[in-house]
């Protein structure tokens, strides 16, 4: 015969402050893993949202990132001429040469950080679709013109529209401000190619080109056929497999959360114990009672884990939903949050808690119910009726 749950839900209110403190221990255990997972998860959403999967991204063989990478202008002329490049309706290929820099911005707090600055030509809309000019416009070639992201505008200073931006040599006006769906792009600065390249006297002038796939094209051969020239030592990739390589930056954040759960949990893991002990300490007569009733060992068991188990879960809700709140003000207090990554700069990630960054919670609290209810339980469920009643 099992105990029924509304048991151990009254057993858990009986005890209203000692499950109040399991709880709360449990809660803040939840929002500081929660927000940590949630860190590595915005970060890694922000990258693969990055790019598109018709696009293929040419950089010189051996560069992992735009920042560590060259190419020269004859390269750029030839690849976009390739067949298998998409060409616009006027025949024009769909390829947009760029170059990337990383000088140093101040944020509205003073503090100096890497921006990655972008120079690209008229023809980067079209290549990055999923880019639009979000308020502003789109800036003029050869008028020191920038646009800048929308968290870049949010987070450093001269980067609103109407302000000078200091960097390089040049000061820079900005006319617009660039919004791409959460993708890395809203964390940097788009400015004229040829502009940047004579600011940073750069003598070969892009870093990178991203190509358009012309419908129904083998982009796995025209990759190859990049790769393959003899003139140039190139490389080609699809560009959404560049973004999900540049997102294992989290990686290492990763394993610094998981350490950090576990000794959070087993931290929780005792209190929880502890709280359970002293329940079966103070239930002596009870317990007694209910194996004399005919209540089993496995229904006591039973029981006491349930109690456990709801702690661990009220800890969660309560830690989740705080969670979620707590990521919202943190990240617009901050105007985000701002992280390295492969390419020498900052990403800057707006903090969101979404379900998926919920499921390790989950998992961590009720291993926390379980583990820290079981030896407690099994202490209760071992007791003798007659041993029980004595002690009371």
């Amino acid at each position: 015969m099992a105990l029924p749950l509304s048991y151990s839900w009254r057993s858990l209110l009986a005890r209203g402050t000692r499950t109040a403190f399991t709880v709360a221990v449990i809660a803040l255990v939840v929002v500081a893993i929660t927000l940590l997972w949630s860190l590595v998860g915005s970060l890694k959403r922000s990258m693969v949202a990055s790019g598109s999967p018709d696009n293929l991204i040419v950089m010189r063989k051996g560069a992992n990132n735009d920042g560590s990478s060259q190419l020269a202008l004859e390269a750029v002329q030839a690849v976009r001429l390739f067949d298998g490049v998409a060409k616009d309706s006027e025949g024009n290929p769909i390829a947009s040469p760029e170059l990337v820099v990383q000088p140093f911005f101040k944020t509205l707090e003073g503090v100096r950080e890497n921006v990655l600055v972008r120079g690209v030509e008229p023809m980067a809309l079209q290549v990055h679709d999923e880019v639009h000019i979000k308020e502003g416009r789109m800036f003029h070639p050869s008028s020191s013109e920038a646009v800048v992201g929308r968290s870049v505008a949010g987070r450093y200073q001269g980067a609103q529209i109407g302000s000078d931006l200091h960097f390089g040599h040049g000061v820079w006006k900005v006319v617009g401000v660039l919004e791409s769906g959460g993708s890395s792009f809203e964390s940097e600065v788009w400015v004229d190619a040829r502009e940047l390249a004579n600011d940073a006297k750069r003598t070969l002038p892009y870093s990178g080109l991203r190509i358009r796939v012309a419908p129904g094209a083998d982009m796995d051969a025209l990759a190859r056929r990049i790769a393959d020239d003899s003139r140039w030592a190139l490389s080609a990739s699809r560009e959404t497999d560049y973004y999900q390589e540049l997102a294992s930056t989290g990686n290492t954040l990763l394993i610094v959360v998981v350490a950090v759960a576990v000794f959070a949990g087993i931290g929780a893991i005792f209190g929880a114990a502890n709280t359970l002990y002293a329940a079966v300490q103070s239930r002596t007569s009870e317990i007694g009672t209910l194996r004399a009733l005919g209540f089993s060992r496995g229904a006591i068991l039973s029981a006491f884990l349930a109690e456990s188990v709801m702690t661990s879960m009220a800890g969660f809700v309560i830690g989740g939903a705080a969670s979620a709140v707590g990521g919202y003000v943190i990240s617009h207090a901050l105007g985000g949050i701002g992280m390295n990554s492969k390419t020498f700069s900052t990403s800057v990630v707006e903090l969101t808690v979404a379900p998926q960054d919920l499921v390790f919670p989950f998992a961590l609290s009720i291993a926390i119910g379980l583990i820290g209810g079981f030896f407690p339980a099994w202490a209760a469920a071992k007791l003798r009726p007659v041993e029980a009643l004595r002690k009371a």
